[in-house]
């Protein structure tokens, strides 16, 4: 079994944690021998085994849930790269073509629109009025596209995620909970 051994001048105990990726991260104090940090690890092997195969179990539920979704998988930082500039104008006309129709509704003034490369974001509305979108936004269904991009225009009139934000949100989109909740499944958040 594999696993990483993190030296920690405060920690007076061994301690093991098991990550969702499935790595093994094992603290130990300072002065802990070798020979005491392995036989710890192998008196807890059957529970990091576990441990490591119920986050997996979960991830591939997690993995056929989104692909029922039609949602993207996750790839390394070269596919994704290869990935953004096969889709980024794509994305950029999908956006701008879903705003204009999208904001018909509200009538609100924004700045430019950005295509972006985010790990962490599906979307964002600067303080200038500026609008970042994920490019993966035009790989989604089309509801939960919506929901990004009216989130985002709905920052336009309120800078926070007040209940008068909500309910600005909810005029077009009903049942924005769910598509959120759908969408946090998929590790990326909102500004």
């Amino acid at each position: 079994m594999e696993y990483i051994i993190k030296k920690n001048k405060r920690s007076k105990n061994l301690r093991i944690i098991v990550h969702q990726d499935g790595r093994v991260v094992v603290t130990a104090p300072i002065r802990a021998p070798l020979y005491l940090v392995k036989k710890f690890v192998e008196s807890r092997e059957e529970w990091i085994e576990e441990r490591v195969e119920n986050f997996l179990k979960k991830k591939i539920e997690v993995e056929k849930e989104n692909e029922k979704l039609g949602i993207p998988k996750k790839m390394t930082k070269a596919e994704q790269m290869k990935d953004y500039k096969k889709y980024k104008e794509s994305a950029r006309e999908f956006v701008e073509s879903r705003i204009i129709d999208l904001n018909k509704f509200y009538n609100f003034e924004y700045g430019k629109i950005a295509i972006r490369n985010q790990s962490t974001r599906w979307g964002s509305c600067s303080r200038k009025k500026n609008l970042n979108f994920n490019y993966k936004i035009v790989k989604l269904p089309s509801h939960m596209a919506d929901y990004i991009i009216v989130h985002e225009l709905c920052h336009l009139a309120h800078f926070n995620h007040s209940k008068n934000f909500w309910d600005l949100v909810e005029r077009i989109v009903p049942d924005h909970i769910e598509i959120r909740r759908q969408l946090h499944k998929m590790g990326l958040s909102f500004d």
